[in-house]
């Protein structure tokens, strides 16, 4: 399975609706979002999709998920970009439960990934998604 890293800024985009959006999931087990792609030549609809919170701390993994839709154009601004949707199976309010955290990611052999990157939707490193996938439900399992 392919995996792709999408980037949140919450200095650029304040998610104000977290906590609804996370009842929702729990509540429904559906959530989707759409979220900008630069990958979009190579995504397609049941890759794994893992939501990094950047720009301020804590930083790192909070929203995981799988691909949706097919890549599609929008525009924002004047600006025309890739998008995709993303069905999310986990969603954490850094803000007030813990996440997988950068220290966590740049360690061993997850280290050889860039996990803040400037563009959202790059491609995790095909050697490293299996192990990416079980760090993460690993975190799950035990730190919440």
């Amino acid at each position: 399975m392919k995996a792709y890293l999408f980037g949140w800024n919450p200095i650029k985009f304040k998610w104000e609706d977290i906590d609804d959006d996370i009842a929702t999931l729990t509540k429904t087990g559906k959530l989707e979002d759409n979220w900008s792609v630069v990958s979009h030549k190579t995504i397609q609809p049941g890759d794994r999709a893992y939501i990094m919170r950047l720009g301020v701390e804590p930083k790192g993994i909070f929203s995981s998920g799988y691909i949706a839709s097919e890549p599609y154009l929008a525009s924002r601004k004047g600006r025309i970009y890739h998008r995709i949707t993303i069905a999310m199976d986990v969603l954490l309010n850094p803000d007030k439960q813990p996440i997988l955290t950068l220290d966590i990611l740049k360690t061993g052999n997850l280290a050889a990934q860039t996990w803040t990157p400037q563009a959202s939707g790059i491609s995790i490193r095909p050697e490293l998604v299996d192990e990416l996938e079980g760090v993460w439900l690993d975190f799950l399992n035990h730190d919440q």
